[in-house]
């Protein structure tokens, strides 16, 4: 989309508030295009692949993954953003990066780690997965001459972080500021949000049905599928099972962005900021379902964790999981020698700078950016007495 034709209130790309290191500009792409291309070609964005929403890897070869659940949500984020006349490739390069620091295992892995940490660290600020994707297009990426990280926009980047607690943003800077004055960020970073849960939310209910842990009958009952499953039925009559799983997800998916799209627009119109500026300075985000809307997928997510987070044969996985996790993190964290020598290395320098909470920093870094299948292999090499490398 031409900077003439975005909205007046969108993070237009000659409009940003820059990079952390100054560069010439991009040439024939804008700075979000950029911006998306250094996401799509990073190692972190690659490893994504090999890492579960739900499921893990190795269970199933038609499970969503990071990578699969980033490509939906940025599909998503572009179609809302072209109605809304905002900047598409700023909400796919937001979209794209929004899970480049979560861990093995998806939430559960996220979870232990978080424990382990402050366990070890009780001062500390723990681990967050949208905090240590900023990390990672910040710090950990290390493939350019001249700054570390991807060096990304502020946009971008403000995008990326989508949660911060008042202490972690004090040590934030900038991009810390909107948690500290109560801001919103801006609409493409809005839409990036909601974009994810709409993805996330549907494609699990497809998952949950594909591995036999839903079922249609039991899903039923919640009033946004019932409505679209209803409506299949009608119209097709007999189908069969993947026919109809596919046609009833799809239109929940169609509902959910028009809803959402119709919705922003109107509170767009209402509220007529000028610029982003006045986007920001909203007291709450304009980017929105409707209440009727909000009310059924608040419905639809509270099935999801009754029915397929706490289904008994993903709680056992996740217990497992969250074995692993522990167990890494205990041995790495009492000798850092266990861990790669890059790693070791930038450990010791850590410890000695920030003493247990550098140390505690460095074995998360490593953790996380394990792939599920990695994380498996790894607790095998550290504590099965047959395995060497």
């Amino acid at each position: 989309m031409s900077p003439q034709s975005l909205a007046a209130y969108a993070c237009a790309p000659q409009r940003t508030r820059g990079r952390r290191h100054t560069e010439a500009a991009p040439g024939d792409r804008s700075e979000y295009q950029r911006d998306r291309d250094r996401i799509v070609h990073c190692a972190a964005f690659r490893r994504l692949e090999y890492k579960t929403q739900v499921f893990v890897n190795h269970e199933g070869d038609l499970f969503r993954t990071r990578l699969t659940h980033s490509l939906e949500v940025a599909q998503i984020a572009r179609t809302i953003a072209r109605s809304l006349a905002l900047d598409e490739d700023l909400a796919e390069a937001i979209a794209l990066a929004h899970d480049l620091g979560h861990t093995p295992f998806g939430h559960a892995g996220q979870d232990a780690l978080n424990s382990s940490m402050r366990s070890h660290d009780p001062a500390g600020e723990g681990f967050e997965h949208n905090a240590q994707s900023l990390r990672v297009v910040d710090e950990l990426e290390d493939k350019y001459a001249e700054f570390r990280g991807l060096n990304l926009t502020f946009e971008t980047r403000e995008g990326i972080l989508k949660h911060c607690s008042e202490r972690r943003a004090l040590n934030l800077g900038e991009i810390g500021q909107r948690f500290l004055k109560r801001q919103q960020p801006g609409l493409e970073a809005q839409l990036a949000n909601v974009a994810d849960e709409i993805a996330y939310n549907n494609h699990d209910v497809d998952d949950g049905l594909r591995a036999g842990l839903l079922s249609i009958d039991a899903l039923c009952e919640v009033p946004l599928f019932a409505r679209h499953h209803a409506e299949v039925i009608a119209h097709y009559g007999k189908l069969t099972p993947k026919q109809l799983r596919h046609e009833t997800i799809r239109r929940m998916i169609n509902a959910l962005v028009g809803d959402l799209t119709e919705n922003s627009r109107v509170q767009l119109q209402n509220a007529a900021p000028k610029n982003v500026d006045e986007v920001r300075a909203q007291p709450k985000p304009l980017i929105g379902f409707s209440e009727t809307m909000q009310h059924e997928n608040r419905e639809l997510k509270r099935f999801l964790r009754e029915r397929l987070y706490q289904h008994h044969l993903v709680y056992r996985m996740t217990y497992k999981a969250q074995g692993v996790v522990r167990a890494l993190f205990e041995a790495l964290f009492a000798d850092v020698r266990l861990m790669p020598p890059e790693f070791f290395i930038q450990a010791q320098a850590a410890e000695q700078h920030n003493g247990i909470s550098g140390r505690a920093r460095v074995v998360a870094d490593y953790i996380a950016g394990m792939t599920d299948r990695y994380a498996i292999d790894e607790h095998e090499r550290l504590f099965d007495p047959r395995r060497l490398r």
